[in-house]
């Protein structure tokens, strides 16, 4: 009988009416299209829709874990390990779920999964052509994250911009879909409506142009969210609905917001969830948006400020700071300020001018709160160990997260257990004191050059120990953090540095791994770091109970 069942709802899930909603970019690209689709998915959710999304990369790279974070941002690591763009945790964010591998795709791991299925026969002997067997395999790989996930409706982000070589492949997976069940399928354009200063007026001949172009792919968009420094009125709402062939009520304004979280709210007043239902043939629903309002209205009401400095080396980008690079840091940080009534002021500091002398020290007093995050190599790792010094003695409130924990280590057994040259092997492998070494599986992989996805990765088991700011923190004795990280805390130096009064309040299971180091509360109001990235957890809705750790004793640091 129970068999049975399970037979019936596999079924079930097969025959289920799923519905795909496109997300394009117009004009250029930064323009939002991440987060357009994260508001789109927190819209159908609040109507009671199971929503799920998807990012496409147009790059031959297999995943992001190789990418230069000062060009393409944050990689964001899924709670299955792989290694992700950025988007991927603005949807987790908006829509507080754990997305799969599978919502994932770039150029690369397309056309590697056809090469692969082309060497294995399973094309039967055919000839295996771009066209149509590379968008045959996003068409698929899209249908099953939405099996996978049990979506009603699946966004899928095209990276790039319409007219582009790069995402034409994608294009034509969407009109494939779109030819062959044209009531499920719905394209939303992204595009910018520039406003010249020196023409004083909204230009919409840019947007015309990304119509005419995502026509030449065989595609109409359904909905054009009209990006634009100010609202759009209705005169160019009409124009741009006769000239780009769709209704003037579907071109939705999207003008610049104080906050992000404000765009779900800016979206529905438009009634851009109904318009899209209706194209979908969706049953209509009232959306429910309050806790999103509730969230939305404690992120603009703080009492009091609260200012933390993050402490990185992955701001240059050219003559701009880019804090794309430490983006789910940023927006945890946020979360839990909020959640505390408290208005975060960040600052980024370039860990490379306290190693110059460029940045006095001194000026460290200034802030709450001091953060280090995650990174990989030399450089201004140097000036970052000072930083930990200065606000250690200085008892200014310290989170390290990754290499943050681990530089905290080598900070420690340095100017405290006097352990003259201690550092890390990823720095100097002749170094006399290797106090953060290789995990035991990675020094063979480094050494054949396997450096893409064979870090320790992924959602791993932490056990608490008692009585420590960390259990205090999560009111937990076992947890679930995520990693990405090929260096750990060398086993042959824990005595001596517990010894001297630094704790490992969180372990592996069996006690190999030391996952959390702080310093005792009556020796520092709170000097933690984590070799997981609690980042990756911290959700709008439920803020990650470290940083809000955090923020709580930074809140009560007077300057």
């Amino acid at each position: 009988m129970a068999a049975s069942r399970k037979t019936t709802k596999k079924k079930a899930s097969r025959g289920k009416n799923r519905k795909y909603i496109f997300v394009v970019g117009g004009v250029m690209s930064g323009i939002g299209k991440g987060v357009s689709t994260s508001s789109i998915g927190v819209i159908l959710k609040s109507k009671g829709f199971k929503v799920t999304a998807l990012k496409i990369d147009p790059y031959i790279n297999i995943d992001a874990g190789t990418m230069n974070p000062t060009e393409h941002g944050e990689v964001f690591v899924l709670e299955d390990g792989y290694e992700t763009d950025q988007d991927m945790g603005n949807y987790e964010r908006f829509l507080e779920e754990d997305l799969p591998e599978l919502n994932y795709m770039t150029t690369g791991r397309v056309y590697q999964e056809v090469i692969r299925r082309e060497r294995n026969l399973e094309y039967r002997g055919k000839n295996v052509e771009v066209v149509p067997d590379v968008p045959l395999e996003v068409i698929r790989r899209i249908e099953a994250a939405a099996v996978r996930t049990n979506a009603d409706v699946t966004l899928i982000e095209i990276g790039g911009t319409i007219g582009e070589y790069q995402n034409i492949l994608f294009l034509e997976a969407a009109r494939m879909m779109k030819q062959k069940a044209p009531r499920d399928i719905a394209v939303v354009m992204v595009s910018y409506v520039p406003i010249p200063g020196s023409i004083g007026e909204m230009k919409t001949k840019p947007t015309q142009y990304a119509a005419r172009s995502l026509n030449s792919a065989g595609l109409q968009a359904d909905v054009i969210l009209a990006r634009a420094a100010l609202p759009i009125d209705e005169k160019r709402k009409e124009k741009m609905a006769m000239l780009c062939n769709t209704l003037p009520n579907h071109v939705i304004s999207a003008p610049d917001v104080k906050s992000i979280y404000d765009i779900p709210l800016n979206f529905e007043k438009d009634g851009l969830g109904d318009i899209l239902t209706n194209i979908l043939g969706l049953p209509s629903r009232k959306s429910d948006l309050t806790r999103w309002q509730q969230f939305v209205r404690k992120a603009h009401n703080g009492k009091r400020e609260v200012t933390v400095a993050i402490v990185g080396k992955y701001f240059d980008s050219g003559s701009f700071v880019l804090s794309d690079v430490y983006i789910s840091v940023i927006e945890a940080l946020k979360f839990s300020a909020y959640s505390l009534n408290l208005k975060p002021k960040i600052t980024y500091l370039n860990s490379k001018d306290f190693e110059s002398g460029k940045l006095k020290l001194a000026e460290l007093k200034k802030y709450n709160g001091i953060l280090i995050p995650g990174g990989f190599g030399e450089t201004g790792i140097e000036g970052k160990i000072k930083v930990i010094e200065y606000v250690r003695k200085n008892k200014i409130p310290y989170f390290g997260l990754c290499y943050g924990m681990q530089l905290a280590v080598i900070e420690y057994a340095r100017n405290v257990v006097g352990i003259k040259g201690a550092h890390t092997r990823e720095i100097n492998p002749k170094a006399e004191h290797l106090v953060i070494d290789f995990m035991p599986d990675q020094e063979e992989k480094v050494s054949k050059l396997e450096y893409g996805g064979t870090m320790r990765l992924g959602t791993y088991p932490c056990v608490i120990r008692s009585g420590t700011v960390a259990q205090k923190a999560y009111g937990k004795s076992k947890i679930f953090e995520r990693h990405r990280h090929r260096y750990e805390v060398n086993p042959a130096y824990i005595l001596k540095l517990t010894d001297a009064g630094l704790k490992f309040s969180g372990v592996s299971p069996d006690r190999r791994l030391m996952e959390i180091a702080e310093l005792p509360q009556n020796v520092h109001p709170f000097f933690l770091g984590t070799q997981f990235h609690p980042e990756f957890l911290a959700r709008p809705l439920t803020p990650h109970p470290l940083f809000t750790a955090f923020l709580k004793a930074a809140s009560k640091r007077k300057k």
